[in-house]
Parts: structure tokens; C-alpha cells; sequence
């Protein structure tokens, strides 16, 4: 019962789609007919404002980590504090906000990369291993001006570095499966850009498609 509220809860929450909701409250327009049609920061960044984008930015990440600790509170409410390290309902909400995010259901399922809903997750789960892999998209970022190859470096990097860091954080055991899953996702959803980026033909952050 734990884990299918959890699932409920991370789910509703990952599928708010801020950016959708940010652009259509400041501008009137309909971020899916921009750019490159997705929800998410980038995206929002480059067709309306930064500021937009950041705040898409801090929304989607918020709601990834109130979805952990709303799944973490579901497992205390449910088996305690002594279930902590045995609980999977914080990992279910995890990846539940995840593919919320990915997979909105108010949007026809069309929704964002899971990008920073994921780091949202991993700050909360795992969060030395979320900063030094936000610390690594910063600079492949400065370096390329190519947010998905950042984004796709940093989801790579987050594997390793979830494992290697976990005895460090009191996480539950079946994180495990969260560490591989939610920067798989990530990477499948960016298989657009992956094309892009091995053709060479992969946009810039803040040129223009021409360019």
C-alpha cells in the first residue's frame, strides 16, 4: 500500500508541468509550439526569458525532491523510522515523479528530459554524488555551450558516482535500481540530440538555429 501511494503522490507531482504553466501565465503562448516543443528549462529559456527558465529550472527540481520526501514520510507513516533502509516507497516516488515529468498525463504525455527533476531526486537521495554530477554539467556546459551534451554527460557520470557515494547517505537499499534507471530515462530521452550531437548539427545555447 506504501509504495502504490507513493507511486500516486511522485506521480501527480512530477507531471505539474511548470514550464508549460509559466509560459502560458506570462506570455499567453504555448511553449510546445516553440523551439524545440519540450517543457522544460532550456526550452522555456530560450524562446520566452533566463528568468522563466530559471525558475522552470528550480520548479521542476523542487518537485522531484518533495516527491522523494513525500515518499519517505509514506514510509514512516507506514513502517517507521526503522524501516529506512529496507523501504522502497521513496524510490518509488523517485522514479514515479520522473516519469511524471517525462510522461505528463494533463499533456497528452508530452512532456520534458527529466533533467532537473532528476537531479531534484538525486539531491535528495544521493546528494554529494548530485553535486559533483552537476558540478561536471557545469563545465562540460562552459566548455561546449551544448546543454545536451551536459545534460548526457552528467546522467552517465551520475551512475558511478550514486554507487560510490551511497554507504555515505542513509539510503534505502532498492536506491540501486534508482541510480540506473532515472539517468537511463535521461539518456533515451535525449536520443534526438544524440543524433544530433554525432552528425554534428547540435545547437548552441543562446546562438541560433542558422547559425
Amino acid at each position: 500500500m506504501a509504495n502504490i501511494l507513493a507511486a500516486i503522490v511522485g506521480y501527480l507531482l512530477g507531471s505539474i508541468p511548470f514550464g508549460y504553466l509559466l509560459v502560458r501565465v506570462f506570455t499567453q503562448q504555448d511553449i510546445r509550439a516553440s523551439g524545440s516543443g519540450n517543457i522544460g528549462a532550456t526550452n522555456v529559456a530560450r524562446e520566452t526569458s533566463g528568468r522563466l527558465g530559471v525558475l522552470t529550472l528550480f520548479l521542476d527540481l523542487l518537485k522531484g525532491a518533495i516527491a522523494v520526501l513525500a515518499g519517505l514520510y509514506i514510509s514512516w507513516q507506514f513502517n517507521g523510522l526503522s524501516g529506512d533502509q529496507t523501504s522502497t516507497a521513496p524510490v518509488v516516488a523517485g522514479i514515479a515523479a520522473l516519469l511524471g515529468h517525462v510522461f505528463p498525463l494533463w499533456l497528452h504525455f508530452r512532456g520534458g528530459k527529466g533533467v532537473a527533476t532528476g537531479l531534484g531526486i538525486f539531491l535528495v537521495m544521493v546528494w554529494k554524488a548530485a553535486l559533483i554530477s552537476l558540478l561536471l554539467f557545469l563545465l562540460v556546459f562552459a566548455l561546449s555551450r551544448i546543454v545536451s551534451l551536459a545534460s548526457i554527460t552528467a546522467a552517465v557520470a551520475m551512475v558511478p558516482l550514486a554507487f560510490w557515494l551511497a554507504n555515505s547517505h542513509p539510503v534505502p537499499h532498492a536506491a540501486a535500481f534508482e541510480f540506473v534507471v532515472i539517468p537511463l530515462i535521461i539518456i533515451l530521452k535525449h536520443h534526438e540530440n544524440i543524433h544530433r550531437l554525432l552528425q554534428g548539427s547540435e545547437g548552441r545555447f543562446g546562438k541560433s538555429a542558422a547559425a
